[in-house]
C-alpha cells in the first residue's frame, strides 16, 4: 500500500547533509537529523519488542525534552498511536486516561513511575517506562541497546498517528482521535501559509503535549528541515538570550505579555525574526499594539483546536488585524445557528468546519462523534463566531461553558464534579473572569450541606488540588447560601461571573 507515514512525510523533508542540526539548547543536547532517525529508531524497536503492535496506544506523560520529541517520532515509525498527557494531571486524571484508552505501553517521570505503576497495573498496562527531562530513565537505557535500523511501518492516511484528550462539558474528558493524514495536511498548510524558508530556526517554549507546541510548532520545523532552539520551559530572559538566533517565534498570549514586561525585550533583540505567532487563547488588543509598538512586528494571530489542528489564521503577507482569527485554511467553514441553519455574513453563530484537517471521532465515544457532527460532514466547533465586512473572522465567544486560563482549555463541568465530591458540600458552579496572567482564572462559588461545620475556601482549595492539574484548581472560591437559577431551575452562571468580576474590580 502506499505509505502515508507521517513520519516518512518528515524525513523526506530532512536536509540532504543529515549531520545538520534539528535541535540544540541551553539546556537540552545537540541532535543532529541523522540522530533523530536512528535514536527513532531505536525507541520504535524498543517498543515492538515489549509486545507494541501497530494500532497500540502509547500514553506519555514526562517533562520536556528532546528524547520526548524522539519518543514521538518512534511511535509513528512503529505505526503507534501517540497519547500525550499534560504533566500536571494527577494520579485520579491519569486513572481515566488509561482505562480509556488501554494504552499498551506508558512512559512517565521517573519521580511518578511507583504511582504510575500502580494505576497502570489496575488498567492492563503491559509495560511502563521512565524518562525524565534531562532525557534519562528506563526508556533511553534500554533503547540505547536496541538495533538503530528501521523500516518505518507503512500507513494508511486514515490510521490514528495520535489521540488527545479534551476535557469535556459533562465532565468525562473525550479523546479526540487524530489520524496521519489530519496532521499531514495542517502541516503542509501551516508551512506554505506561514512562509517557511531554508534557514528558518524556531525557538520553541510551548509544552509539547498539546497541539500547539508538538503539532503546531515541531511540525512545520520538521517538514522545513529547520533547527529548533528548545527551552524546557518559557522563561522571557532565555528566550530574550535566544532570540537574535531565531526566525520564528510561536507563544500563547501570556509569553506576549511577560515579554513586555522585560525592558531588555527590544526591537534590536528581535532584529533576525520573522514571525511571531499567538494562539491557545485570545489575544487582548492592547497586547497586540504593544507589541509592535515595542518591536515593529506585526503578531499573526490564528484559532484552531484539538480536534482539527489550525482552522483559519492571519495572513502572512497582508494585514495582521487585532481581535481577529483571520481566514479559513485549509477548511471550509461556515456560520450556523444551534439548529445548523446557516446565516448571513455578520450575524454571530456557531462556526462549523469541514476539510482534511478534521478528525476522526473521539475514541470510543460513537454516540457523542455524532452528536457533534451535521449530516453533511460539518463539525459543530462550539465557538460564536463572526464573519467581519472585511472577510476577516472573529471569535466572540463560545457556546460551550469553556475556560482558557493560560492556554489550556478548562471545563467547569469536570471540576464540579470533583468538588460536589467533598464531604459538605451540596453543590458548585465554576466560572471563569479575566486574569491580567493568564487571560482568565478560575473562580467557584460553593454551596454547603450543612454536614461540615466552617467550611473554608481554603479547604475546597486544598481538596481540589489533591484531584485535578494545578492549572484547573480555583482561585478564589466564594461559600454561598444559594446559586443563582432562572425559572426553569438553570443556573445563571452570567450573575457569578459578573460578582466575580466586580469584586476584583
Amino acid at each position: 500500500m502506499t505509505d502515508n507515514n507521517l513520519y516518512t512525510l518528515f524525513e523526506s523533508r530532512f536536509p540532504a547533509d543529515l549531520t545538520q542540526i534539528a535541535f540544540e539548547g541551553p539546556e537540552v543536547p545537540t541532535v543532529s537529523f541523522g540522530d533523530l532517525q536512528d535514536k527513532s529508531a531505536q525507541m520504535a524497536n524498543l517498543l515492538t519488542s515489549l509486545g507494541a503492535v501497530a494500532g497500540d496506544r502509547v500514553a506519555v506523560q514526562t517533562g520536556k525534552s528532546v528524547e520526548a520529541v524522539i519518543l514521538y517520532l518512534a511511535c509513528l515509525r512503529a505505526g503507534l498511536v501517540y497519547l500525550p498527557l499534560n504533566t500536571a494531571y494527577k494520579a485520579a486524571e491519569i486513572e481515566y486516561f488509561l482505562g480509556d484508552a488501554t494504552p499498551a505501553i506508558v512512559v512517565c517521570d521517573p519521580a511518578s513511575i511507583t504511582e504510575i505503576e500502580a494505576i497502570a497495573k489496575k488498567c492492563g498496562v503491559r509495560q511502563v517506562l521512565s524518562l525524565d527531562e534531562t532525557g534519562r530513565g528506563s526508556l533511553t537505557e534500554k533503547a540505547d541497546q536496541q538495533d538503530s535500523s528501521l523500516e518505518t511501518v507503512a500507513r494508511t492516511g486514515d490510521d490514528l498517528a495520535a489521540i488527545l484528550y479534551t476535557s469535556g462539558t459533562t465532565g468525562r474528558s473525550k479523546g479526540a482521535m487524530l489520524t496521519h493524514d489530519n496532521l499531514a495536511s495542517n502541516a503542509r498548510t501551516l508551512h506554505q501559509h506561514w512562509g517557511f524558508t531554508e534557514g528558518d530556526v524556531l525557538l520553541h517554549a510551548l509544552p509539547i503535549f498539546h497541539v500547539h507546541g508538538l503539532f503546531v510548532a515541531l511540525h512545520c520545523a520538521f517538514l522545513n528541515g529547520s533547527k529548533v532552539i528548545l527551552l524546557r520551559k518559557f522563561d522571557p530572559a532565555v528566550i530574550i538570550a535566544n532570540l537574535p538566533k531565531s526566525t520564528v517565534f510561536m507563544g500563547v498570549p501570556t509569553f506576549y505579555v511577560r515579554l513586555l514586561a522585560e525592558a531588555a525585550f527590544t526591537k534590536d533583540v528581535c532584529r533576525n525574526m520573522r514571525l511571531f505567532t499567538a494562539g491557545s487563547a485570545p489575544l487582548l488588543e492592547e497586547t497586540f499594539n504593544a507589541f509592535r509598538e515595542r518591536t515593529g512586528h506585526v503578531i499573526l494571530e490564528r484559532y484552531g483546536m484539538t480536534e482539527a489542528g489550525m482552522i483559519t489564521s492571519n495572513p502572512y503577507d497582508g494585514e495582521r488585524k487585532a481581535g481577529t482569527v483571520g481566514f479559513p485554511l485549509d477548511n471550509e467553514v461556515r456560520i450556523a445557528d444551534e439548529e445548523g441553519n446557516v446565516l448571513a455574513d455578520g450575524e454571530i453563530g456557531i462556526l462549523e468546519i469541514k476539510g482534511p484537517n478534521v478528525f476522526k471521532g473521539y475514541w470510543q465515544m460513537p454516540e457523542k462523534t455524532a452528536s457533534e457532527f451535521r449530516p453533511d460532514g460539518f463539525f459543530i466547533t462550539g465557538d460564536m463566531t463572526r464573519k467581519g465586512e472585511d472577510g476577516y473572522y472573529r471569535i466572540v465567544g463560545r457556546s460551550k461553558d469553556l475556560i482558557i486560563s493560560g492556554g489550556y482549555n478548562v471545563y467547569p463541568k469536570e471540576i464540579e464534579s470533583f468538588i460536589d465530591e467533598m464531604p459538605g458540600v451540596e453543590e458548585s458552579a465554576v466560572v471563569g473572569r479575566p486574569h491580567p496572567d493568564f487571560g482568565e482564572a478560575v473562580v467557584a462559588f460553593v454551596v454547603t450541606d450543612g454536614s461540615v461545620s466552617n467550611l473554608k475556601e481554603e479547604d475546597v482549595i486544598a481538596f481540589i488540588k489533591e484531584k485535578l492539574a494545578n492549572f484547573k484548581v480555583p482561585k478564589q472560591v466564594y461559600i454561598v447560601e444559594d446559586l443563582p437559577r432562572n425559572t426553569m431551575g438553570k443556573v445563571q452562571k452570567n450573575q457569578l461571573r459578573d460578582r466575580a468580576v466586580a469584586d476584583q474590580d
